[in-house]
């Protein structure tokens, strides 16, 4: 029986562990007596921050490599794997694979879509919480020791536009209808406005104009690609009202930034939440840092304390495709970006 060579590299978010998670390696070889697992962990990361003393050993593991398992991948990765044939991503977006060559080689690559909207839907209606129930505010007041009373807002009978409606654009739906919100949405591929499960409006994107001039709160919840690339800029920020929120959990350069601070500046929208932005860390002297209407994470919204198990999961089910010659889940569309 010959064997499925499978590489792990950058299984987990804690940089210091020596190697991925034992119980992730065992999920992935009960899989099949078919699949040699190998652990490439510490050797990505050490190669990552610059020790190539190891390079070798790193070489000698991706030479036999059929798949690849991973968050962050080695460097010159098809000069140095050249018998690879799948890439599983644990990220849902791989926009960070684009303008490299395994984007325009033939090599599979499948993401975990899908895992992350029961965290990043939590994470919206917190940052929605958060704008209504007035807490940028009250930490503010904390820090100078102030006691005032003001009169916070509901979320019930409020709109929530949402930008995108797959995983996690649906679950946001879903728990703003729990909330008693009107949810409108758009939808790449929606063809006319009709009403769908927890969507009171379904629109084709070329009415994003109609969804913002009518949404408390817009959410950005799509993919980073060619046609989203500042998908809110100047015009879509005048489209909104003076009273409305940005919540941002897809891609940074989603958002037009220069665009987003002179709206702020100019108080044209209520304020902006945002996990993610065009640079990551965000840079010291970004204005963004200095509105007290801004509230900023850093990249946190889709992580949950079971992450990389989830992840593995739905890993060892594609594992099962793969093997049986199956479609696998969550394949790469290179033309659509996602």
């Amino acid at each position: 029986m010959e064997s499925l060579n499978v590489l792990v590299v950058t299984p987990a978010f804690d940089r210091s562990l020596p190697h991925a998670d034992n119980e992730n390696l065992r999920q992935i070889g009960l899989v099949s007596p078919e699949i040699n697992v190998k652990d490439a962990s510490a050797l990505a990361f050490a190669e990552l921050r610059g020790d190539n003393a190891a390079k070798e050993k790193l070489d000698t593991l991706l030479a036999e490599a059929e798949v690849i398992y991973g968050l962050i991948l080695p460097r010159n990765l098809l000069e140095r794997a050249p018998k690879l044939k799948w890439i599983q991503m644990m990220s849902a977006g791989v926009d960070r694979l684009k303008d490299t060559d395994i984007w325009r080689s033939r090599v599979i690559i499948t993401g975990v879509s899908g895992i992350h909207a029961t965290p990043i839907g939590e994470f919206v209606l917190e940052l929605m919480l958060m704008f209504a129930k007035g807490a940028p505010l009250c930490f503010q007041m904390k820090q100078k020791r102030q006691w005032q009373r003001y009169m916070p807002h509901i979320l019930r009978g409020k709109t929530v536009g949402i930008v995108g409606l797959g995983h996690i654009g649906g679950e946001v739906a879903r728990l703003s209808k729990a909330f008693g919100m009107r949810v409108i949405a758009t939808r790449r591929s929606a063809k006319k406005a009709r009403k769908t499960r927890y969507v009171d409006l379904l629109l084709p994107r070329e009415q994003m104009p109609q969804m913002l001039a009518e949404s408390d709160y817009v959410v950005l919840s799509v993919p980073l690609t060619p046609e989203t690339h500042h998908i809110i800029g100047e015009a879509e920020l005048r489209a909104m009202k003076p009273t409305a929120y940005i919540i941002n959990i897809g891609r940074g350069n989603l958002i037009d930034e220069e665009a987003l601070i002179h709206a702020l500046d100019e108080k044209r929208i209520a304020g902006a939440g945002l996990d993610v932005t065009a640079i990551e860390p965000l840079p010291e002297e970004s204005r963004l840092w200095d509105f007290e209407n801004v509230i900023l994470s850093p990249h946190v919204a889709g992580g949950m304390e079971d992450y990389v198990m989830r992840a593995t999961e739905l890993f060892c089910d594609n594992l099962r495709r793969y093997l049986n010659d199956k479609n696998l889940r969550n394949v790469i569309d290179r033309e659509k970006g996602y």
